[in-house]
């Protein structure tokens, strides 16, 4: 899919969990494992009155080279993120992370990045050979956290 393509769909999405009966409270909170984190940052891009908390774990390609690097995205983001990233990942290697971390400091808006030490990409997946339970645990509460201070 194309990044235009996954925020059509992310907009889509939104604006219909928005609008049902049994959603209640004016902003929505979005996570992402994997290539999904940052499809979750589109989503947050695309529907910035909505989307209110984004929460990233073990996030690949967060931060690129390329014209589509979802951190060109920050500006139009008005959601506060967190993100959870593995360690040594190939998807998003220390020296990504440590160019993600500036762009995040530089955009100025209410944000969380930290490395889980010892816990690899995938962590958070219970059948996956590398599932680090006490690092999945503390993933869940942080984000459990971020959604309880940001979704009202």
């Amino acid at each position: 899919m194309t990044p235009e393509a996954v925020e059509s769909d992310a907009t889509a999405y939104v604006n219909f969990l928005a609008a049902h009966a049994g959603v209640s409270g004016v902003s929505i909170g979005v996570v992402g494992y994997c290539f999904t984190g940052a499809m979750a940052m589109r989503t947050a891009a695309a529907a910035p009155g909505i989307v209110g908390a984004v929460a990233s774990f073990h996030g690949g390609g967060l931060y690129t080279d390329e014209p589509t690097s979802p951190h060109l995205l920050l500006p139009r983001i008005k959601a506060r993120l967190y993100f959870g990233h593995a360690t040594k990942d190939r998807s998003m290697p220390e020296e990504a992370i440590e160019k993600f971390d500036r762009a995040l400091a530089a955009w100025g808006g209410k944000y969380e990045s930290e490395v889980y030490e010892g816990a690899f990409h995938g962590w958070t997946v219970p059948d996956a050979p590398i599932y680090n339970q006490p690092q999945a645990d503390r993933a869940f509460e942080k984000m459990s956290d971020l959604f309880a201070a940001t979704l009202k």
